[in-house]
C-alpha cells in the first residue's frame, strides 16, 4: 500500500495502518521535536503528544498537504506550548544531534585534529546562537534550513503567510550571523 492508502485505512479505524504511520514518522517527529525543544525529555513528550493528536484527529486530515507537513505543524504547536509554559529552557549541544552534520561530505584524509576542533567550536557557537533565537524564529529556521521544507510548506506548518516566513527566516539568519560574528570577535 502507498501512503495515501495507509492514511485512508487509518482514517477508517485500521489500527495496523495507524501503527505503520507512527513507525514511519517516529524518527522524523522525534528529531524535529528535539531540534525545537532542545531537550530529550520534552522531545519525547512532544512526540507522544503528536502521535496522540494524530490518532485522535487522523479523520480530519484532508490530504491537501503531505502528512509530514501536518505532523510538523502538530510538533511545532506542542513545542511552542511547552516553551510558553516553561520559564526555563534546557541546553543541549549540537553534538547530541548528528543529523545536522553531513558526514558524507567530509573526506577522511581532510579531517585533522585541528580541523575537528574548529568544527566542534563552530558547532558550539551555532548551537548557542540557535538557543538565543525566539521559538517562533527558531521553528521557521529549522523547518527551512535544517529540515529543507519549502517556503510554502513552512507557511502551512506555522500558519504564516509566505512573506512572513521569508521575513522571519531572513531575521533568524541575520541574528545567527551576528551572533556567530560576535563569537569570533570575542574569541
Amino acid at each position: 500500500m502507498n501512503e495515501e492508502e495507509i492514511i485512508r485505512e487509518a482514517q477508517n479505524g485500521n489500527q495496523k495502518a495507524l501503527a505503520e504511520l507512527v513507525k514511519k514518522y517516529e524518527q522524523t517527529v522525534f528529531n524535529f521535536a528535539f531540534k525545537i525543544c532542545r531537550n530529550k525529555e520534552r522531545a519525547e513528550h512532544t512526540m507522544q503528544e503528536t502521535f496522540l493528536s494524530m490518532v485522535k484527529n487522523i479523520s480530519q486530515f484532508s490530504g491537501k498537504s503531505k502528512l509530514s507537513t501536518w505532523l510538523y505543524t502538530v510538533v511545532s504547536n506542542h513545542c511552542l506550548m511547552l516553551a510558553r509554559s516553561s520559564k526555563k529552557y534546557g541546553y543541549t549541544s549540537l553534538d547530541d544531534d548528528d543529523s545536522l552534520i553531513d558526514e558524507k561530505n567530509v573526506a577522511d584524509w581532510d579531517v585533522t585534529p585541528d580541523r575537528v576542533t574548529e568544527n566542534n567550536e563552530l558547532k558550539e557557537m551555532l548551537d548557542q546562537a540557535i538557543q538565543k533565537l525566539p521559538h517562533d524564529y527558531r521553528i521557521v529556521f529549522l523547518l527551512r534550513d535544517v529540515e529543507g521544507l519549502s517556503t510554502e510548506e513552512t507557511g502551512k506548518v506555522t500558519d504564516l503567510s509566505i512573506p512572513a516566513v521569508k521575513s522571519r527566516l531572513h531575521r533568524a539568519r541575520a541574528f545567527l550571523r551576528n551572533e556567530i560574528n560576535a563569537s569570533f570577535s570575542n574569541g
